[in-house]
């Protein structure tokens, strides 16, 4: 292998790793998203809420592994994050849940981008789901999801800097 193909190699493994890091912290603030609007639900709509956050668990389990892989230490979760807006109801707790499935999606599309082989197989699997469950929340898709949330700015400006704040 000559110099400059070991230097690709490199750069393309710290891309992965970098993008798989941001996956993971992602995955971190979504478990705890989940954790805290989960009491605002009743019913199916709670069922849904756990299995999201118990997906949420596992994809976040199996990215440490993967960046321990990678040669990285996994990013820790943080104690607390910052919410994009006040969950006071079911509404809001719905709402909550379908911006984090977008900001999931969003890292997940990043991570398709980096990754090759069974990673990006296993990223794009994270990235279907994260969208099915954000339409299941919303009750409306997007095109390309991943990609379109980061064109639009978000409708609440308080929601625009809310990607994994620690209190």
């Amino acid at each position: 292998m000559t110099g400059r193909a070991q230097e690709s190699d490199a750069e393309g493994t710290a891309g992965t790793l970098r993008a798989a890091q941001a996956a993971l912290a992602a995955e971190h603030a979504a478990v705890y998203g989940y954790g805290t609007l989960g009491g605002r639900l009743e019913g199916d709509r709670r069922r849904d809420a756990t299995a999201a956050s118990d997906a949420h668990r596992a994809r976040r389990d199996a990215l440490a592994r993967t960046v321990r892989d990678l040669g990285g230490t996994p990013v820790a979760a943080h104690p607390a994050y910052a919410l994009p807006f006040a969950v006071h109801d079911p509404a809001t707790a719905l709402r909550l849940a379908a911006v984090l499935e977008d900001r999931v999606a969003a890292v997940y599309s990043d991570l398709v981008r980096a990754a090759r082989g069974p990673l990006r197989q296993d990223a794009a699997g994270a990235l279907r789901e994260a969208a099915v469950r954000a339409v299941r929340w919303r009750g409306t898709g997007v095109a390309f999801p991943g990609l379109t949330e980061r064109a639009a700015p978000p409708e609440n400006t308080a929601e625009a800097g809310a990607t994994g704040v620690t209190h």
